[in-house]
């Protein structure tokens, strides 16, 4: 398992997480260049109650527009989409969002793993799948997807993460490419290309 070098065709970067992956992301953000050439889209396990001011939180700590996914929303280089509370964020053949609110999958709903398989349908070796933090399997099966059309995967190093059972279950089961802290992640997303 490597800890650097950059894929350099990646065209989105998926992150999801869960329990201790704010937190996360509140030091990832603010660490991104505002000329970054990849589109992000964030899953987090969100309860259902949970307001959209969770969005305006995560766009006030970076330089990149970030707003909550909305369906139809056309996926944009340099853009950063969160998915929406009690809905499963979807990646569609034109490139665009789509909200889904299907059964739960691993309890959730975003799940990790609806997003990632989705987003690997369409982008293949240009997408690029992130677990930090959290206390389930949510992201696993995802990550394997990816992996299996040609994609990069990447975990938070667990030694980091503040419940280090998501980001664990995806090495005990999967050939992970990276394994990284957050200064690691924020070098890697600012380096990664368009092609």
């Amino acid at each position: 398992m490597e800890k650097s070098s950059v894929n350099s065709g990646v065209k989105v970067i998926a992150i999801g997480g869960s329990a201790g992956s704010l937190e996360v992301l509140f030091q990832l953000l603010p660490l991104l260049r505002d000329d970054i050439k990849v589109s992000i889209l964030i899953v987090l396990h969100r309860r259902n109650s949970a307001d959209s001011s969770l969005s305006e939180l995560l766009a006030s700590k970076c330089h990149l527009p970030l707003h909550e996914a909305d369906d139809k929303d056309v996926i944009q280089a340099g853009h950063i989409y969160l998915a929406p509370s009690d809905y499963h964020l979807l990646v569609e053949k034109d490139h665009t969002l789509s909200l889904d609110d299907s059964e739960k999958v691993n309890y959730s709903r975003p799940s990790l793993d609806v997003t990632f398989e989705s987003a690997a349908d369409v982008y293949g070796p240009a997408l690029t799948g992130i677990v930090l933090s959290g206390a389930n399997d949510d992201g696993t099966l995802g990550l394997q997807a990816i992996k299996k059309m040609g994609g990069t995967i990447i975990v938070q190093d667990p030694e980091t993460a503040q419940i280090p059972i998501m980001p664990q279950n995806a090495l005990t089961h999967l050939a992970i490419d990276h394994i990284f802290s957050i200064r690691q992640m924020a070098e890697y997303l600012n380096s990664a290309e368009l092609n």
